[in-house]
């Protein structure tokens, strides 16, 4: 009798430009939208690999609830912070991500929120919506023009980069924060490296693109917060955990900073209530890859990562 398939958990979903390349090979178990820890440690039982993203926490019970036959994680995602390394590595568990393909999608959608968020677009579809519009009004729905402001980008990596790249023709000054010096970003952007402080006290706009750790954690915080001018803008598409939401609500009701755009909360698919209750405040619910070349690419990375790993070659983009 021929071998029995692999069998794969995908533990939510996937498009399936990766779906289907997968099962033309291995037996598929899927966990779905709505899928509990509980759930994917039963899914998991003999599986050879685990399709996660962001939501699914993946250590070390979920591993050994899937056996040693277990060989890969395939991260649908550049992030991989719900990712126990360290476990995976104790057990020979490799773990992969799906970088460059969601780069452009990502800026982009952290230049609309900057956009949105400085002319404070929300509110004004809000009220339209409501019914709430008379007509023009010469003082109403002021906002701020960024022509010649001072962009700052904490972290540039690929998504940092591209940001700045797309921001460039509007900024009058470019300023980054980064572990690292990049030079090609100064050499053809113009981007001056500063330390944080600096950058948080010079920039009108200032955007996060850093990954999250615990070094990350709470980078943007109250006394950070307390740095920004008044009337900047802080936009987050990278990850929740680096900014406390609550010191950031505080800041614009009390007015010490101008406006933010956020895309990614510290508890996903939970929102704080201050954050909900804040002015000045765009929120969307975590779309920064959600176009259809984005996550078709997302998706063919993890069903290459899974099928390589499977045929005894090594993944691309491996993180343990």
């Amino acid at each position: 009798m021929p071998d029995p398939k692999p069998t794969v958990l995908i533990a939510r979903r996937i498009p399936k430009s990766g779906r289907a390349r997968i099962a033309e090979r291995c037996e598929l178990r899927e966990g779905g939208l709505d899928a509990t820890p509980e759930l994917l440690r039963e899914l998991a039982q003999g599986v050879a690999a685990i399709v996660a993203d962001p939501t699914v926490a993946v250590g070390p019970e979920l591993l050994d609830a899937a056996g040693p036959q277990m060989r890969l994680v395939a991260n649908f995602a550049v992030g991989y912070d719900n990712i126990d390394l360290d476990a995976c590595r104790e057990r020979g568990v490799l773990a992969t991500n799906t970088p460059d393909v969601l780069t452009d999608a990502t800026a982009e959608l952290a230049l609309a929120l900057t956009l949105a968020a400085a002319r404070a677009t929300g509110a004004a579809e809000a009220r339209l919506r409501n019914g709430e519009w008379t007509g023009l009004d010469p003082t109403g729905h002021l906002g701020a023009e960024l022509s010649g402001a001072t962009f700052g980008t904490i972290g540039m990596g690929r998504i940092g980069r591209r940001y700045a790249e797309l921001i460039r023709p509007l900024a009058g000054t470019l300023l980054y924060s980064s572990r690292n010096a990049k030079p090609d970003a100064e050499r053809e952007l113009g981007a001056a490296r500063v330390d944080l402080d600096q950058l948080l006290s010079d920039s009108d706009v200032i955007s996060l693109h850093a990954a999250a750790s615990p070094e990350t954690a709470g980078l943007i915080g109250a006394p950070q917060l307390a740095r920004m001018r008044r009337g900047s803008i802080l936009v987050n598409t990278a990850r929740g955990s680096l900014v406390d939401s609550a010191a950031l609500a505080t800041a614009l009701r009390q007015g010490n900073i101008g406006a933010a755009g956020l895309d990614v909360y510290e508890h996903e698919p939970e929102v704080p209530a201050e954050l909900l209750d804040a002015p000045n405040c765009v929120l969307l619910p975590h779309v920064g890859s959600a176009t259809v070349a984005a996550r078709d690419g997302m998706a063919r990375l993890v069903a290459d990562a899974v099928l390589a790993v499977l045929d005894g070659r090594a993944p691309e983009h491996r993180v343990a």
